[in-house]
């Protein structure tokens, strides 16, 4: 007998009056994982952190809506038809969504987010290229709760066994009824060859855009294309009701017409990826996105940012916190910031005292250079006059010499003079040789005394004024 994969016994849960439905929970967790996911890559490529969420808030609702747009379009005689109820295309817990419509709208929503943050669209779809279609995957396993899209009866190993269901007033209910255990038949599990495909596109798409680096849009076509030639094949594996053009489901169209103009994006758009600063809003400086994202870094794997400034405190004894943990907290935080506050002002007075000390010894040191200038300039000073004094004392020397010199001179020219006197009557030829002697004298004089010459001059005219006189 062959293992083959069985269906769950039921897709709803009752939480009260609150049903819980797999479906949505599959849905909602594809969106949670792309968008964390989404946010990553957008930031390691230089985005701005949040902008994933800021521009989910538009791409989600729209996509959605897009989603349900198309199924009800494509399907519209199960809600228009005879047999159909209109009111049931607005319940999209049902089951119902065309990722067509959720790609095309989703991505106006998304256009008008990138307008309203001032973010290019083209980039931000290449970060989200690979999270949207693994949240895609995980979406798939909605519909194995919900028992649709699967294939045509096989006797593969594989096969999906479906089971009948019925509600709680024994009707048969194949979407919310619970399941009997009873195999309604076998079938090729269509959603589970996508989820695989999905996946496989998924690291396909990852290791390309590391090897290649791919932008401007390029990687986001990629990723329509390689679903687009997926999905081509799986519907047509497809066995349950759907619209279909010449035979052919609708959604076979739409994958071969969606695959070429990916491929043709592809080949004509720019190529290469953009530089960090085009994927941030006019003005923003780059710090910012740096410093946001260490401070993610430093944070904690529960999500709990660290803070070294403020350690945790706890409750003393290593209990719980009581009801009033967080007046208590925010009482030791008000605490903890006073104290920093103080720090940082005693910090800045240690600072503009160390300033001024270092002022006054740069002032001292300025007197004490300009005293020992002035003391230089003294002694300088002093040795100067002394030099001169010096040289004053040798020039009198000098002249002193010079005058006791001529005063021998003068004495020996009286000497002289008066051995002349008694010979008055000695014939002219001896007052020529006293004329001539006393002449020799001035001579010797003013030999000895040179800077003296004028007085010897005088005294020698006087006296040999004298000796004519006396001749």
């Amino acid at each position: 007998m062959l293992a083959y994969i069985p269906s769950p016994a039921q897709g709803v849960w009752q939480l009260g009056p609150v049903p819980l439905r797999a479906y949505a929970l599959c849905i909602i967790a594809g969106i949670i994982v792309a968008l964390w996911w989404g946010e990553r890559r957008w930031r390691d490529r230089g985005g701005r952190p949040g902008a994933i969420l800021d521009v989910a808030m538009f791409a989600v609702p729209f996509g959605l809506v897009g989603g349900r747009l198309y199924h009800v379009a494509t399907d519209w005689q199960k809600y228009f038809g005879a047999d159909g109820h209109p009111m049931d295309a607005l319940k999209v817990y049902q089951g119902g969504l065309g990722i067509w419509g959720a790609v095309l709208l989703g991505g106006v929503g998304a256009w008008i987010g990138c307008r309203v943050y001032r973010i290019p669209l083209p980039a931000l779809g290449d970060a989200l290229a690979p999270p949207i279609l693994l949240a895609q995957a995980i979406g798939r396993i909605g519909n194995y709760f919900n028992q649709e899209l699967y294939g045509r009866e096989t006797d593969l190993p594989w096969g999906l066994e479906i089971y009948r269901r019925f509600d709680d007033n024994g009707k048969l209910d194949m979407l919310t009824g619970v399941s009997t255990g009873q195999v309604d038949k076998v079938v090729h599990p269509t959603f589970l060859y996508e989820l695989l495909w999905n996946v496989l596109v998924v690291l396909a798409l990852v290791w390309l855009d590391r090897r290649f680096r791919i932008g401007h849009g390029r990687l986001f076509a990629l990723y329509v294309a390689g679903y687009s030639f997926g999905r081509f094949f799986v519907e047509l594996m497809r066995d349950d009701e759907a619209t279909k053009i010449a035979g052919i489901r609708i959604n076979s169209f739409t994958s071969a017409v969606v695959f070429l103009l990916a491929i043709a994006y592809v080949i004509f758009a720019t190529r290469g990826r953009e530089a960090p600063e085009q994927l941030r809003p006019d003005g923003e400086d780059q710090d910012d996105v740096s410093a946001a994202a260490d401070q993610d870094a430093d944070s904690d794997g529960d999500g709990t940012a660290k803070t070294e400034e403020f350690p945790v405190l706890t409750k003393p004894g290593g209990g719980a916190p009581g009801p009033d943990a967080d007046a208590e907290t925010t009482e030791i935080d008000s605490v903890a910031v006073t104290e920093a506050v103080a720090q940082a002002d005693a910090d800045d007075a240690d600072a503009a005292e160390s300033t001024e000390t270092e002022s006054t010894e740069t002032a001292a040191t300025d007197v004490e250079a300009e005293a020992a200038t002035q003391s230089t300039g003294a002694v300088a000073g002093e040795k100067t006059d002394s030099d001169a004094t010096a040289n004053s004392d040798k020039v009198g020397d000098s002249d002193k010499v010079a005058d006791s010199e001529a005063e021998s001179a003068k004495k020996s020219t009286e000497t002289e003079t008066a051995a002349a006197e008694p010979k008055k009557s000695t014939d002219d030829s001896s007052d020529a040789v006293a004329q001539a002697s006393s002449s020799t004298s001035e001579a010797d004089a003013e030999s000895a005394t040179g800077s003296k010459k004028q007085p010897v001059s005088a005294e020698s005219t006087s006296s040999g004024t004298k000796v004519d006189s006396d001749s």
